[in-house]
């Protein structure tokens, strides 16, 4: 499903437009974003946890060149599935 089909669902649950729903799911999207963005977790019971995680800086190698390159510590984006999700997707009833 791509965003434009996620549009559409929306819409059709929620008897919304699809240009109200469009609307709501960016809205959605960058407070999630700026949220953890800014080190903020943001959870959505049932759904999952967004956080910002720091990864170590480590070294790596250049697969073209085999040379060894220094690769920075970095923080990245990650989401933990709720139990609910995780029970749905296992074709477990909830």
């Amino acid at each position: 499903m791509n965003k434009s089909e996620l549009i559409d669902a929306i819409a059709a649950r929620s008897e919304l437009s699809k240009a109200a729903a469009a609307k709501a799911l960016d809205a959605v999207i960058e407070t999630i974003v700026d949220s953890v963005a800014q080190g903020e977790t943001v959870t959505l019971v049932g759904f999952g946890s967004f956080k910002a995680s720091g990864r170590a800086s480590r070294e790596g190698k250049n697969p073209k060149t085999g040379e060894k390159i220094h690769i920075p510590e970095t923080t990245v984006p990650k989401f933990s599935a709720g139990a609910t999700f995780k029970a749905r997707v296992a074709g477990k009833d909830v």
